[in-house]
């Protein structure tokens, strides 16, 4: 009977006709159902050292190490706060790990105030390139922050991450590649690593959620009491004490909550030994703060109401506080109003300059903008992961929208609908008659109908024939709502890549050409936007000396199509230089006349972004537009009507000019 189970759990090597095609042995098969189906294993989430309670699948490597670390571990271990993000790659932005070293190398992040540089197991100069290259097929990824409490005293960082990722090796059974990063900008040093998902034998790297929750908190806290020692009766005291006045939740919140019944705390102050009477004196200490902080409400002499989302608040505010620090290492000085931006609310758009930009949570792929805007006031703005926030250079000019905001093309088909239903050939009537040869008519109207079509694939509308489409009363706030579960975020719109400094003497039409000519921001008296009026000041005086406007009295009166003379001297210069480069003739568009060619490359210059179309003996320069990046090398087709585009994907019929 023996002998017949070793020959049931002896591993078979399949045979060679089943390799290749992604069979597997029996035995493999059967071991990877097995670990499937294990279930019950204790979780071991929480501090290290804490309770182990709850029901967790075991899988992944680790499991046995999530065990035993920390097992030795007491009050007095030094902490580390570890926080994990598993990114899959397959489903995160192609950049994503690109954007994610470039960020956490940026500049200001060392002792001395200099950039990251990136370190490995074995070198203190680890390529990034290489590391970015060799990951680019793998399934996922992890992204960990460590960061000890004592991370001032130790005396090297990166040996500490070392030394960290070694004993993890011997835990998960496989070497690790990985890349680290130390950072010293904030109040607590913390080391930024990534860990390839890829075991030492290029299989997925799948880690046990113990591990990853509790098993390496604890390895990292062992590590650091064995470089430090334990902590002293002062030093815990120290460490309490501070939290008294914290404006976030912290580890005596923890102990109110679990002491309070029925959400009401009542202190007993019958401790018998000083340190009882002193960890009584904090307890009362907070819960005065809490009261003070509103989630908490004080019934009596050592008795305290505590409100339910006490914990949600206290989280809350102290995000609001790591937001304006940051705020105001990006502003680098003390401004008067701080405020976050609210995508949902439909009237939220501001213009300003781009002072500050980073990741959300340093773990994870969305990103933020600190705005210096014409208000006067420094804004916050949270980003969707969609926005690659490096895009938008430091100093440069934006505006940013809500996502809630009602679309024009929305407010003209409702406008349009008649009874409910939209006719196109109702509306091509209707913008000959009010348009006129300014536009190209049928590419406007057009433009509706690819609104309506993502409309009717997101169930708003309803296409009846061709051309007429059934539209809800509530088309605007259902549009609305659907734009803003789509983006996850505000609008950004780069209005110039040049500063307010750079666009007084650009040669081309800036954003500042555009205040002076057109309806102007509302300008604070103070901040950024008392910086624009000066500069649109010194704009004015530039152009009088081009002879491109007359100064009468206090009134500058500018040239007859200021914008348009600007642009064209830009892009003259700019054709010029690829004339001489490439000896093809420029060929300037014309507006309402039809340019076809290949898509070779696009420019950014003071006047925008522009998009080079190469049609075999001459190019032609076009208003750039972000949906054909994609289309670099294919041939497309344009209408230009002044700064407005309408592009389409292939060449168009007859001959190009």
């Amino acid at each position: 009977m023996a002998d017949r189970d070793d020959d049931r759990f002896r591993p078979k090597v399949a045979p060679p006709k089943a390799r290749g095609r992604g069979l597997r042995p029996a035995f493999i098969s059967q071991t990877s159902r097995a670990g499937r189906t294990i279930g019950n294993a204790p979780s071991l989430r929480g501090s290290a050292g804490g309770p182990r309670t709850g029901k967790r699948k075991a899988f992944g490597r680790g499991q046995v190490a999530a065990r035993l670390a920390g097992r030795n571990l007491d009050a007095r271990a030094r902490r580390v706060t570890i926080k994990t993000r598993l990114v899959n790659l397959k489903t995160a932005s192609a950049r994503s790990t690109q954007q994610h070293l470039r960020y956490i190398e940026r500049d200001g992040v060392t002792r001395e105030g200099g950039p990251g540089q990136l370190f490995d197991a074995r070198s203190d100069r680890a390529n990034g390139a290489e590391f970015e290259r060799q990951g680019q097929d793998d399934r996922h990824q992890f992204r960990i922050i460590v960061s000890p409490e004592d991370g001032h005293d130790l005396s090297d960082l990166r040996a500490f991450a070392r030394d960290l990722m070694s004993q993890a090796e011997r835990d998960l059974g496989t070497q690790l590649e990985w890349l680290g990063v130390e950072h010293w900008d904030t109040d607590q040093p913390h080391v930024h690593m990534v860990v390839r998902g890829k075991d030492e034998n290029g299989g997925d790297l799948l880690i046990a959620p113990d591990y990853i929750a509790h098993g390496l908190r604890a390895r990292a806290s062992e590590l650091a009491t064995a470089w430090l020692g334990r902590r002293t009766e002062l030093e815990m005291r120290q460490s309490l004490a501070r939290e008294v006045e914290q404006e976030r939740w912290t580890s005596l919140d923890s102990a109110i909550r679990a002491q309070a019944v029925d959400q009401t705390i009542t202190v007993r102050e019958t401790a018998a030994t000083a340190d009882g009477r002193f960890r009584t004196g904090l307890l009362i200490g907070r819960l005065d703060r809490l009261t003070q902080l509103g989630v908490a409400t004080k019934l009596a002499p050592l008795q305290y109401r505590l409100r339910p989302d006490m914990e949600a608040t206290l989280r809350s505010l102290g995000e609001r506080g790591d937001i304006i620090r940051t705020m105001q290492r990006a502003m680098g000085r003390v401004h008067r109003e701080y405020t976050v931006f609210d995508p949902t609310d439909a009237d939220s758009r501001i213009i300003g300059r781009l002072a500050g930009r980073g990741l959300a949570d340093e773990l994870s792929d969305r990103g933020y903008l600190v705005i210096d805007a014409t208000d006067g006031r420094a804004h916050h703005v949270p980003l969707s992961s969609a926005v690659d926030f490096t895009e938008f250079p430091a100093g440069s000019v934006v505006e940013i929208r809500s996502s809630a905001n009602p679309r024009p093309v929305d407010r003209n088909i409702e406008a349009v609908a008649e009874g409910g239903t939209y006719r196109t050939q109702r509306h091509l009537a209707m913008a000959r008659a009010q348009l006129g040869d300014e536009l190209d008519v049928d590419a406007y109207v057009q433009s509706h109908v690819r609104r309506l079509e993502a409309l009717r694939k997101a169930g708003i509308v309803n296409r009846i024939d061709e051309g007429v489409w059934q539209v809800p009363p509530d088309l605007i706030s259902r549009a609305r709502a659907y734009d803003a579960k789509r983006a996850g975020g505000p609008q950004v719109e780069l209005r110039s890549h040049l500063t307010i400094e750079q666009q007084v003497k650009a040669l081309g039409a800036t954003w500042l050409d555009q205040q002076l000519v057109g309806k102007s921001e509302l300008l604070a008296a103070q901040g950024f936007g008392a910086e624009v009026s000066q500069a649109l000041r010194d704009r004015a005086d530039h152009l009088v000396e081009l002879k491109l406007a007359q100064r009468r009295g206090q009134h500058v009166a500018f040239a007859r199509d200021l914008l348009a003379t600007l642009r064209g001297r830009e892009l003259g210069q700019l054709a010029r230089s690829i004339e001489t480069e490439t000896g093809r003739r420029y060929r300037p568009a014309t507006d309402g006349e039809p340019i076809s060619g290949v898509y070779r490359r696009s420019f950014l210059l003071a006047s925008g972004r522009f998009a080079m179309l190469e049609d075999g003996t001459g190019f032609s320069l076009v208003p750039w537009r972000p949906t054909i990046e994609r289309r670099v090398g294919q041939p497309l087709s344009a209408i230009v009507r002044g700064t407005f585009v309408a592009w389409e994907i292939g060449r168009a019929r007859g001959p190009s000019r």
